[in-house]
């Protein structure tokens, strides 16, 4: 059984506006925190890192 996490980012209030995650060596699962019961995104573990890292990288037009 995964154990769901919201981001430290999730809002104001009650932080109802984000995502959550859960982790395993080898995958990383994306839910709605609005509707945790729907649909889940799971994700090979080294490409959900790849695609933090190109986030933390991008650059935002100027």
């Amino acid at each position: 059984m995964d154990t769901w996490r919201k981001s430290s980012h999730s809002g104001p209030g009650d932080g109802d506006s984000c995502v959550e995650i859960a982790n395993s060596p080898t995958h990383i699962s994306v839910r709605d925190s609005k509707v945790p019961a729907r649909a889940v995104l799971s994700f090979p573990a080294e490409a959900f890192a790849a695609f933090l890292r190109s986030l933390r990288t991008a650059r935002l037009p100027q």
